[in-house]
């Protein structure tokens, strides 16, 4: 019996606006296009939605509905940043990670060995996590299939968590709506309707063969999933190729050696999440990251396999140089070489060049999990 968790970030884009600008945490706010040129919400907050507001909605609509809505410009780059962030604690807990998108992600627990190999504490601790390191909130769903956590992440939410238990499934799915399937759209809904079908118990009572008479071969699929059925594994979809951990300051670091203070309990960390991924032999990279007040950041990089805390003390002079100023986070990481390169050292291995340098720090990338 598996255990999955389907994780989904409270409506992420805004959660992350609000996060960074604490004066939005009780307004209204909506992040999308502009409505003078024709622009939809990309995702609204929990104040908006009470308005009626929602994903995919013209964000001139929006505004009718809710004049006092502030709509904030969509920056994805500082999104998918966020994501890597919050996708790297879930690879502290398993490598059978299948993200679905930026802000959700199934994961499959089944031989993790944390919290006694409890998902539902595991989601717990996730969550609480994600909290504290990104600054977020993110809902779970725990069941044994990925239909039935994904149905389950969306129970309790916001900053919430609904387990499904085996025992609990048969009784589960007796009440619960056709329209919570995925794939039952308004149109098949308004077809079942008609047949006077409204609950998955209701689905349940007309037979495999009957199903796909009247709705061809998603009729099969339907015979499954309203008796909670679900076969179909986590399948990771992109291979881990970096470690990385920051801290974000409850005061900005004023001075260079101050931000050097920080880094023996940063490069200890590393060297953990290292030594756990068991890919001390595939390194060939070393990253650190410098966000400053204002948000702006800087990321400096050097080629080699060697780990030490030298290598970053290094780095951090290089990152502070280009703007000397306050830091509100420094991250740590490494590039991870790919399982099947031979374990070898490049030839080529050695610092980048100031112009290699320069361009990584340009890209401002972030980590990457």
């Amino acid at each position: 019996m598996r255990k999955i968790i389907h994780c989904d970030c409270d409506s992420f884009y805004a959660s992350v606006e609000m996060r960074d600008d604490s004066s939005l945490r009780d307004l209204p706010i909506a992040v999308g296009g502009s409505a003078s040129r024709r622009g939809v919400i990309a995702t609204c907050n929990y104040n908006a939605r009470k308005y009626g507001l929602h994903s995919a909605m013209p964000m001139a609509q929006a505004l009718r509905l809710c004049p006092d809505l502030v709509v904030v410009p969509t920056n994805m780059e500082k999104y998918q940043q966020e994501s890597r962030r919050v996708q790297s604690i879930f690879y502290d807990y398993t490598d059978l990670v299948e993200p679905l998108s930026l802000d959700e992600a199934f994961l499959d627990v089944s031989n993790c060995q944390q919290q006694q190999g409890s998902a539902t504490l595991i989601a717990e601790e996730i969550r609480d996590r994600v909290r504290a390191e990104v600054g977020i909130t993110i809902s779970a769903g725990i069941a044994p299939n990925k239909f039935l956590a994904k149905i389950a992440s969306d129970w309790d939410k916001p900053d919430g968590q609904f387990t499904i238990t085996p025992a609990q499934i048969d009784a589960f799915m007796l009440d619960l709506p056709v329209t919570k399937i995925f794939g039952v759209g308004s149109v098949t809904a308004k077809k079942m309707s008609a047949l006077q079908i409204h609950t998955c118990g209701d689905l349940q009572q007309i037979s495999a063969t009957e199903l796909a008479k009247r709705f061809g071969k998603f009729g099969t699929r339907l015979h499954q999933l309203c008796r909670g059925q679900d076969e179909r594994p986590v399948s990771p979809n992109r291979v881990r190729k970096s470690i990385s951990t920051e801290q974000t300051f409850a005061e900005d670091i004023p001075t260079l050696a101050a931000c050097q203070t920080q880094l023996e309990a940063l490069f200890a960390d590393l060297q953990r999440r290292i030594k756990k991924a068991q890919c001390e032999h595939r390194v060939k990279g070393r990253t650190l990251k410098l966000r400053f007040t204002g948000f702006d950041t800087t990321t400096v990089a050097s080629a080699g396999q060697e780990v030490t805390l030298e290598a970053y003390s290094t780095l951090l002079q290089t990152a502070w140089a280009r703007r000397q100023k306050p830091v509100r986070l420094i991250g740590l990481g490494v590039q991870i070489r790919a399982k099947g390169n031979p374990n070898q050292t490049d030839l080529f291995a050695q610092d980048y060049t100031e112009a290699e340098v320069k361009e990584e720090s340009e890209n401002d990338s972030g980590d990457e999990a």
